[in-house]
């Protein structure tokens, strides 16, 4: 059961979603490397996992009764390993190493070399597959956690995402449920320019999932869509989770070549030079922090 989501939890969780972003940005610009679209977009869903979604405890990350939250699109994994340091996983001063040698924190997560990373990935379109392997262990073992899989739109353009809706249609899996990132970009265009998705919902209707939708840079409206599927129990439950990708930096959003470059990599037409990116998104998050601080 999540808990009661009141005004000042919610006012807690949007900080600490900007707070991630500005980690995100402290994490990716001296790494040098990396991916900042996605994840500036997906830090709204990962705050409300950590924060108030998942049962979980970051003292005994392999607790056999936490629930899984298994992350397919693996190189958005910076702002997951930023909730993660935020919910003391590790400290957060580890960020720091970032796709360094020898870091337990590398550009695809490493399921043996960091507690609580449930799965490795970097190839796309294995997680759901992944999954649902846990989702069969977990019921074979009369288990009662959920499942929650992760998953992008560039990645449905991956067979084996089909053949595991499919299957996952077939089975009617219980406390199993895929949010999808649909940010519409990938590393080289628009997802619908490059292969077209939609019409997405009617598709996994079709492959007898319960198919919900939402804004998922509002924690919130996240938050009650989960819940609304923790109460369809007859099949598994997919969430198109409408994500802005830069979300929190106006230069960075909805542009697709942020998505796999990092602050101050590179010059990016219609965003400052080289050497200012950075110190110009903590300005635009520094701002909207102070913003939310001061509401009611």
């Amino acid at each position: 059961m999540i808990n009661e989501l009141t005004q000042e939890k919610l006012k807690d969780l949007k900080l600490k979603a900007i707070q991630a972003r500005q980690l995100l940005i402290e994490t990716l610009t001296p790494a040098g490397s990396g991916h900042t679209g996605g994840p500036l977009g997906m830090a709204d869903i990962f705050t409300a996992f950590y924060f108030h979604i998942l049962n979980h405890d970051p003292k005994k990350p392999d607790w056999e009764d936490r629930d899984r939250l298994i992350l397919s699109n693996g190189h958005i994994c910076p702002i997951r390993y930023v909730s993660m340091a935020q919910s003391d996983y590790f400290p957060i001063d580890e960020l720091k190493t970032l796709r360094k040698i020898n870091s337990r924190l590398q550009g695809h997560p490493h399921r043996t070399a960091l507690p609580g990373v449930e799965t490795t990935s970097g190839p796309l379109g294995e997680g759901l597959s992944q999954g649902i392997g846990m989702a069969l262990a977990r019921n074979l073992d009369k288990k009662d956690h959920y499942i929650y899989v992760l998953t992008s739109d560039g990645e449905h353009q991956e067979g084996n995402i089909w053949e595991a809706a499919m299957f996952a249609g077939k089975l009617k899996l219980k406390k199993f449920i895929q949010i999808i990132d649909r940010n519409r970009i990938q590393i080289d265009g628009n997802t619908e320019d490059i292969m077209p998705l939609d019409p997405l919902k009617e598709k996994y209707l079709a492959f007898n999932w319960n198919v919900l939708e939402v804004d998922g840079n509002d924690i919130k409206a996240f938050i009650e869509a989960i819940k609304k599927a923790q109460e369809l129990t007859d099949k598994p439950v997919f969430i198109i989770a409408n994500t802005v990708p830069g979300k929190g930096v106006s230069f960075m959003e909805n542009n697709y070549k942020w998505h796999g470059i990092t602050p101050d990599g590179q010059d990016v037409e219609g965003a400052p030079p080289k050497g200012e990116q950075a110190k110009k998104a903590m300005e635009e998050l520094k701002t909207w922090e102070e913003k939310i601080k001061s509401e009611q």
